[in-house]
């Protein structure tokens, strides 16, 4: 009985945010039904504007569709396997540049943050080139990078754009020594105290190319899995069965996401996915 109290307790105080957050209230982020957010006092609230959202395609700003239920679809496979090994921190990857993985790593993140058994944190952790600040457009801003070299409080550079119970870390400034960076002490700690001080909370890394840089090596082995985003008519065979590669022996990949399919290549509307979450 105490253990089903302390479990509910912790729950409690999971989906109350940090401490000083005010009670949830109803919340709808365009057309569509949210469950109600933690209203943060300590973390930073912002109220990114609807025309931003969309034009950044990010699925709070959509109500239905082939966009919104590729996401929930993908959203559904994810946590099916996170929940079957107890796992809450998923790393988001890709073989080369520009095929799509913040951008899922982004969506999907919100389509959890729809559900109400968990809150989720999104951090950048693509350091040489931080990119999430501008899916939500909110311009420089300080994030990882100014938490790990400055030691600026992380409770100053979390963001709550305003939708459901989502929160981003974005990645500050960028820094070229990124795999160091990302190993030291204080990352670490990090990842650790991001992975256990909440148990109903999932934590979403969106990392760096693997065949460009060591920081999906380096970072990974503190991450549960991977999930790798490829994209259609522009990611090879070769390319992909390189990056598998790579990780095979540190972290398990949940599935691989194809990205940008068929004739809606200017969307990830057609996502779909090429291996069996």
């Amino acid at each position: 009985y105490m253990d089903r109290f302390r479990t509910a307790l912790q729950l409690h105080k999971d989906l109350q945010g940090y401490p000083g957050t005010k009670p949830p209230t109803a919340k709808a982020v365009g057309s569509q039904e949210w469950p109600p957010p933690i209203v943060y006092t300590s973390t930073r609230s912002l109220n990114i504007p609807l025309a931003v959202l969309r034009q950044r395609r990010v699925m709070a700003a959509h109500d239905r569709g082939p966009f919104v239920d590729a996401f929930k679809i993908l959203r559904t496979q994810v946590m099916q396997r996170l929940r079957e090994h107890d796992w809450n921190v998923l790393g988001v990857t890709s073989p080369g540049h520009g095929e799509g993985k913040t951008l899922t790593a982004v969506n999907l993140a919100v389509s959890l943050a729809m559900e109400t058994a968990q809150t989720v944190l999104l951090v950048d952790a693509n350091l040489r080139n931080p990119s999430i600040h501008n899916v939500f457009g909110l311009g420089d801003c300080p994030g990882l990078a100014d938490y790990l070299l400055d030691n600026q409080p992380l409770e100053d550079l979390l963001v709550h754009p305003g939708i459901g119970r989502f929160v981003l870390l974005a990645g500050g400034r960028a820094v070229f020594n990124s795999s160091e960076i990302l190993t030291s002490p204080k990352m670490l700690a990090l990842v650790e105290e991001l992975k256990h001080r909440y148990p109903a909370r999932i934590v979403i890394f969106d990392l760096p190319p693997l065949l460009h840089t060591a920081d999906v090596l380096a970072l990974s082995p503190y991450t549960d899995a991977l999930l790798l985003v490829v994209e259609e008519g522009k990611t090879t065979a070769e390319e992909v069965k390189s990056a598998l590669s790579l990780v095979k022996n540190s972290r398990p990949v949940l599935g691989t996401v194809l990205n940008k399919a068929g004739q809606l290549a200017a969307t990830p509307a057609s996502m779909k996915k090429l291996m069996s979450l």
